[in-house]
């Protein structure tokens, strides 16, 4: 998962609110419920020492959700008398996951509970263009359209030679449309960073955009017999829109899954030295000496781990990051304070542009050791000298 939508969160200072709240239980009571929730929420972080404008923002944003529909719950974080973020959550919060005012935003839940989000670039085709739209969790946006050439674009049943001539044309035409299609669905990749692409239209379309679809794309690329360009194809609430709604999120979650076991794989290859060098790390110093130096290419958390809980040292910038208090030669700040490692790692990866990955408790493995060892691993930019400890302490 790409965490730049977390970004407003370290453009701040702090401290901050952090809120968990659920809206899964609808019934006649739903409001009076959820307003029962903020207020025992707002207490919470007064309790805890929030100021009393921060407990307020907090309040109104949790009673304004509107109860009983929508999301399963939403995470809310606020400082200085404002919200500046919230975003709902595909599962509800744990009972055990009291608000929180801390120093940094209390962001580690985030990755489980709102799953992972793979962005599709869906292609909507027909034999003369193409319309491209852009979906995740949270909708869909219009980021791209072409229009080919329109003429001739039907074929023929005539067997005679000025007939045959003219259908070679029409094919001509579909594949430079298809053509067109591909380049516009490759430059739309590059600019919104998307996972993967679904191609909705006839199949003799769809497959021909698809062989023209740039080598690094095409293994990304699925094909739906759901849904089209022609108006009508696959109206919002029909039942053609439920089906490509339902294949959307299926290819999406293959492909969330799918990554999450390369990751896994890599890892596992990645921790064991070969020729002395080391491409993953686990465990909380590894990894913040990984931090430091801005190696973390993919961040690895097993919610279960019990690292995530374990106490680091930062300062005020994302790089700034120690085990002791007294590292001040590696934290560059005279007043550093202290923070949960899950949540001080997933700053440094979102200032560095990395991303994070939540995975599962492993099965089967022995003596419960799951990896990563702790629930904290990374998978390194670049390998660094090490040992089979993977450089964990």
């Amino acid at each position: 998962m790409r965490l730049a939508h977390l970004q407003p969160l370290y453009d701040r200072p702090g401290p901050w609110a952090s809120v968990y709240f659920d809206t899964s239980h609808p019934d006649e009571s739903a409001a009076e419920e959820q307003e029962r929730a903020a207020r025992e929420a707002s207490r919470r972080l007064e309790g805890q020492g929030a100021d009393q404008a921060t407990c307020r923002a907090v309040y109104e944003r949790l009673t304004a959700l509107p109860p009983a529909a929508g999301p399963a719950g939403w995470a809310v974080f606020a400082t200085a008398g404002e919200v500046v973020l919230d975003t709902p959550l595909l599962t509800p919060p744990p009972m055990g996951e009291p608000p929180c005012w801390s120093a940094l935003p209390h962001v580690g839940p985030l990755l489980e509970l709102t799953g992972e989000d793979p962005s599709c670039l869906v292609a909507y085709i027909d034999r003369t263009g193409a319309d491209v739209e852009l979906r995740d969790a949270r909708g869909g946006d219009r980021v791209g359209s072409v229009e080919g050439r329109q003429w001739p674009v039907h074929r023929t049943a005539t067997a005679d030679w000025s007939e045959r001539h003219f259908q070679l044309k029409t094919e001509n035409t579909w594949d430079q449309n298809a053509a067109l299609i591909a380049d516009e669905l490759g430059t739309c990749q590059k600019e919104t960073g998307a996972d993967l692409v679904v191609l909705a239209g006839d199949p003799r379309e769809r497959r021909a955009v698809h062989e023209r679809l740039p080598k690094e794309l095409r293994s990304a690329a699925v094909e739906t017999s759901h849904g089209g360009r022609a108006p009508g194809s696959a109206p919002p609430g029909s039942h053609a829109a439920r089906l490509l709604d339902q294949e959307l999120d299926e290819a999406r979650a293959r492909y969330a899954h799918e990554r999450g076991e390369e990751a896994l794989e890599r890892f596992r290859a990645g921790r064991m030295p070969s020729g002395g060098r080391v491409e993953a790390a686990e465990g909380v110093p590894a990894l913040v000496d990984a931090a430091r130096e801005h190696r973390i290419g993919s961040l690895l958390i097993r919610p279960d781990g019990p690292d995530l809980y374990r106490e680091v040292w930062v300062g005020t910038e994302p790089d700034q990051l120690a085990l002791r208090r007294t590292d001040v030669q590696y934290l560059g700040d005279t007043r550093p304070f202290p923070a949960r490692a899950d949540d001080a790692l997933i700053r440094s990866v979102v200032a560095t542009g990395a991303e994070a990955l939540t995975v599962a408790p492993a099965e089967g493995e022995p003596n419960g050791d799951d990896i990563p060892v702790g629930g904290l691993g990374a998978l390194l930019r670049w390998p660094y000298e090490g040992g089979a400890d993977g450089g964990a302490d």
